[in-house]
């Protein structure tokens, strides 16, 4: 039954709206145009269906609500400091100002109640598919007949900048294809961006659209109206077998002299403009940031609200505990990021000395299928690269859409999607999310690894094909400036393991990394297993770089540094050099970040000051790594694009071998 729209519901729309107003007046930048547009869609859904606890953000049973259109951030603040969340108004009036809670685009962490950091349209889009992912996977697992702890829905406000998204697009076509029945879109269709009108770039029907990738579609209604609004949301919640969008039309910048105008979009109104829309609308001049008493009192019984559905829900777990102990202890700790005791055991007597060569694909599969059976929290797939990656979990069963009940995804050839999508997983949590694909194609999920790494998520990026080793596929498959193109991203952590004894202690790593993405770059080639009895124990790696071999006691004459398969070429030429009396030390540096942590005097155990003599040798651009070799240093790398031969033949002709490193090595030492 739709709810009568009353008076007070009109006044908390308009409310939304001048708060909005006079915080992009008062920060003299934002986005009014989108808020203003829906704020009727944002308050029908936050006021009438959305289940929240205010006084508790973190409620695992809580909807998610995302807000991709990130632009129109200060609707979302507006609808949380109105519903009692942890945001006050003098917060909304430090819109976009230094240190707020307030940022321009929303940002998970920073503003209570946040779920996802969105700003590039579409990753949010495809973070909320990603949750939608979650909350399936965890019910099947956790449910049982009469205790349903895990039962929620995700909702999305979208605009047209976000349908226009190729992110979007993959996403939602994974959506309708599992069948994600809990995730509701609504979206803001305004036909405004910008520029102005989309009609010259964006004519297609996106509801069809929709329609054939699986979707209920819902619409067009009128997104002004509560009414139209109330029965559309109601509808959605009939059919839970797809996906739902709702197609809202809706008027940019509603009630203002330059509605329907691009002029509302990214801009304050001004003055004037201000005064006319408050006039248009019934609302006081002044005072700013006015929010009358009843609708305040109205909104907050948000929290009222939540506090009933929370403390009924802990009533239910709590009986779900006593009767399902086990799956109870599970829940709570994989909904706090806890990894198992002792679930890394026997990782590090995974590969004998004695094993033969392989790559570090190979290790990793290895690994994974090691732990599989101890973290059921962990999730993932690749980009239809599955058999290449190595990435399958064996005996977990496949998440799909007959069956939502496996743990390996498949994500087709989606890569932009595939991260937005992991993310999303990551930050609804219960989950711990790996993804696979070749690293030259890291730059199709770019946007997604950067925002992973801003919000300080944990997921897994698993990167195979990592060099030009990798042979005939060429150019276009091997990655030469990807290494120092993610050693670059602020807060992401990018491991080259040397061998199959260091991809074990990579993946360690990875796994406790709660403050941020790892990205693991891995071998097609068969690399040697180094033995750990000649050569320095693999748990170095911890530490980002360290002293694998060295030849002589004391310092060094001459240090060679390498990461991932260039290591054991650099072992082969550092040995020649020892056999001809030089002091040669052999450094394996697979993380930057790790050792660039250390304390100056490990660092300077490592990479002593005063031997001037370095070389580096990493199959990639050589930019960078002057950071280790100083001036004087030599960088053995590939400042080119390959080709299409034999790896073997293309490391012989682009110089990674061990005559290249012994006179590389000689030369540093002579000072040429």
């Amino acid at each position: 039954m739709t709810i009568p729209v009353t008076e007070v519901d009109q006044r908390a729309i308009n409310t939304i709206r001048f708060l909005v107003v006079d915080a992009v007046e008062k920060a003299k930048s934002g986005h009014p145009g989108m808020p203003m547009g829906t704020a009727a869609m944002g308050y029908v859904l936050w006021d009438h269906f959305l289940k929240h606890n205010p006084a508790d953000p973190g409620w695992p049973d809580r909807d998610r609500f995302v807000l991709s259109a990130g632009h129109g951030s200060m609707l979302l603040y507006s609808l949380l400091y109105l519903t009692g969340y942890h945001l006050s108004l003098a917060d909304i009036e430090q819109f976009r100002q230094w240190d707020s809670l307030t940022p321009g685009h929303p940002e998970h962490g920073v503003t209570p109640g946040v779920e996802a950091t969105t700003g590039p349209l579409g990753q949010g889009f495809g973070n909320a598919v990603g949750m939608a992912i979650t909350e399936l996977a965890l019910a099947c697992r956790f449910n049982r007949p009469g205790y349903e702890i895990v039962n929620h829905m995700t909702y999305v406000i979208a605009s047209d900048g976000d349908m226009e998204e190729g992110v979007a697009s993959e996403a939602a076509s994974l959506a309708g294809t599992l069948g994600l029945g809990k995730l509701v879109v609504l979206y803001d269709d305004n036909n405004i961006s910008i520029e102005g009108s989309t009609f010259p770039v964006f004519q297609e029907s996106v509801a069809g659209r929709f329609a054939a990738y699986g979707w209920q579609v819902i619409g067009p209604i009128d997104g002004l109206d509560p009414i139209a609004m109330d029965g559309a949301l109601r509808r959605a919640q009939e059919d839970l077998t797809r996906p739902t969008l709702i197609v809202c039309r809706t008027i940019i910048g509603y009630g203002s002299p330059e509605q329907n105008t691009g002029k509302v979009h990214g801009e304050p109104l001004g003055e004037e403009n201000v005064k006319a829309a408050k006039e248009t609308l019934g609302w006081p001049q002044q005072p700013t940031f006015f929010v009358p008493g009843d609708v305040l009192e109205h909104t907050r019984k948000a929290l009222e609200r939540g506090a009933e559905a929370q403390a009924d829900w802990t009533r239910r777990m709590d009986e779900y505990a006593v009767q399902y102990p086990e799956s109870a202890a599970e829940f709570k700790a994989r909904m706090r990021g806890e990894l198992p005791d002792d679930w890394d055991a026997g990782l590090d007597k995974l590969f004998p000395s004695d094993s033969k060569p392989m790559a570090t694909r190979s290790a990793s599969s290895k690994v994974i299928n090691a732990i599989a059976p101890r973290i059921p929290a962990l999730m993932g797939g690749s980009a239809d690269l599955a058999p290449s990656t190595k990435t399958l979990m064996d005996e977990q069963g496949d998440f799909g859409p007959a069956d939502h009940r496996g743990r390996n995804m498949h994500f087709g050839v989606r890569e932009h999607a595939m991260g937005a999508i992991a993310n999303g997983m990551a930050l609804h949590g219960g989950v711990i999310p790996y993804i696979a694909t070749f690293l030259v194609f890291s730059d199709y999920m770019r946007p997604p690894m950067r925002l992973a790494s801003l919000t300080g998520l944990r997921v897994i990026h698993v990167f195979t094909h990592d060099s030009i080793g990798l042979g005939e596929d060429g150019p276009t498959h091997q990655p030469i400036e990807q290494y120092m193109n993610l050693r670059a991203i602020p807060n992401y952590t990018f491991i080259r393991p040397a061998d199959a004894t260091e991809t074990a202690e990579a993946w360690k790593a990875a796994l406790r990394n709660t403050g941020g993405p790892t990205g693991l770059a891995l071998t097609r080639q068969n690399l040697p297993v180094l033995d750990r009895v000649k050569y320095a124990p693999a748990d170095g790696l911890q530490r980002g770089g360290y002293v694998l071999w060295q030849s002589g006691d004391g310092t060094p004459d001459v240090i060679v540094i390498a990461t991932g398969s260039e290591v054991s070429l650099a072992l082969e030429g550092a040995e020649r050099l020892a056999g001809e009396g030089i002091n040669v030390r052999v450094v394996s540096m697979p993380c930057w970040k790790f050792f660039d942590a250390q304390l100056p005097e490990y660092r300077d155990s490592v990479l002593p000051p005063e031997v001037h003599a370095r070389v580096s040798i990493e199959a990639g651009v050589t930019l960078g790594w002057e950071h280790y070799l100083g001036l004087k240093g030599v960088a053995i790398g590939i400042d080119h694009f390959g080709a299409s031969a034999p790896g073997k033949i293309l490391l012989e002709k682009y110089g990674f071998t061990p005559d290249r490193v012994v006179a590389a090595a000689k030369g540093v030492m002579r000072g040429k």
